[in-house]
């Protein structure tokens, strides 16, 4: 049994607790939040303990394992404190505010023989899985072209996204998916140029970026003011595939190849996907694993790698920069 406690109460919290009660040999002890009123909701929701301070929560013993789900501006002092205290960390991405930030979380991780992986939830997908293994038998060539963005219009003028101290904006909230599609696809970024601007924020509202990488390109978007569609291209010299929106939480994508055949794969996912993270988690943890072989720690380098690239060039910058 891996028991998990969490450290931030919310809506992707919720969504966690969708997913942990489907894991097998997976079981939850209790939370904190910087607010006492919605961990009590959480737990009257959830059970498990309300615990009273983040310190209360990492020193229990019956904890194996804690889930980030902060904003980003706490991710690196969190994570630092749990692998200190023993405990193995799924932290929501992106996983730091920057590379420096993330190397100290690794070396902690290291030092202490723990488990740490970003939480990026599109590999685990039933689709996604199943869209590899058919191009292992039916490929569609050497991939060379990635796009894919999201736009979130009509938000809340208080949403977190839109809040420069945690660590908003298009580019820290939404372009972690796109980059790791990018990196996935395509390998490490060679280059990085990116647009954006901030309107009457302190963050980016609309950002888009290219990115020149060891196998070929991407083009990538994300913000907040416009109604973006949602979905990935992946182009290969045989063929190319869509995964339909929207892509970041995968049920369906279609392959049109040259010769003309067209392969349509429909896989739904259960229990609001972030099941297949949390079991991948578990299993690691069971196999006694300090990294995870699809989400590597190389991998999550080079995702906020291409983030800090791609701050730096529109003037993004957050407390420490």
């Amino acid at each position: 049994m891996v028991r998990w406690g969490i450290i931030g109460t919310g809506r992707i919290s919720h969504r966690f607790m969708q997913g942990l009660a489907t894991v097998k040999g997976a079981g939850f002890t209790g939370a904190w939040s910087r607010r006492a009123e919605p961990v009590n909701e959480f737990v009257s929701k959830y059970g498990g303990r309300a615990f009273a301070t983040v310190d209360e929560l990492l020193t229990a013993s019956d904890i194996d394992a804690v889930y980030i789900a902060t904003l980003p501006d706490s991710h690196m002092q969190y994570s630092i404190a749990a692998l200190k205290a023993g405990k193995h960390v799924l932290c929501e991405k992106p996983s730091a505010v920057k590379l420096s930030q993330l190397e100290e979380i690794l070396a902690v991780a290291k030092q202490q023989n723990l488990l740490f992986m970003e939480a990026m939830k599109p590999p685990f997908f039933p689709l996604y899985q199943k869209l590899k293994k058919h191009i292992e038998t039916d490929p569609i060539g050497p991939v060379g072209y990635v796009r894919a963005g999201s736009s979130v219009a009509g938000l809340e003028a208080n949403h977190p996204n839109f809040s420069h101290a945690g660590i908003g904006g298009g580019l820290m909230a939404i372009a972690p998916y796109e980059v790791f599609l990018a990196a996935d696809w395509l390998g490490q970024a060679l280059e990085v140029q990116t647009m954006g601007h901030f309107a009457d924020k302190q963050v980016d509202m609309f950002s888009m970026f290219q990115t020149r990488h060891q196998s070929g390109y991407a083009q990538l978007y994300c913000g907040f003011e416009l109604h973006g569609k949602g979905d990935a291209l992946i182009c290969g010299t045989l063929g190319n595939i869509t995964i339909h929106k929207n892509w970041w939480n995968p049920s369906k994508a279609t392959i049109d190849y040259l010769d003309g055949h067209i392969v349509e794969l429909d896989e739904p996912f259960n229990a609001g996907g972030l099941n297949y993270e949390i079991e991948h988690f578990c299993q690691l943890i069971e196999n006694m694993l300090t990294e995870s072989p699809i989400i590597t720690h190389d991998l999550s380098r080079e995702m906020i790698s291409m983030l800090d690239r791609a701050r730096a060039q529109i003037g993004l910058k957050f407390e420490g920069d």
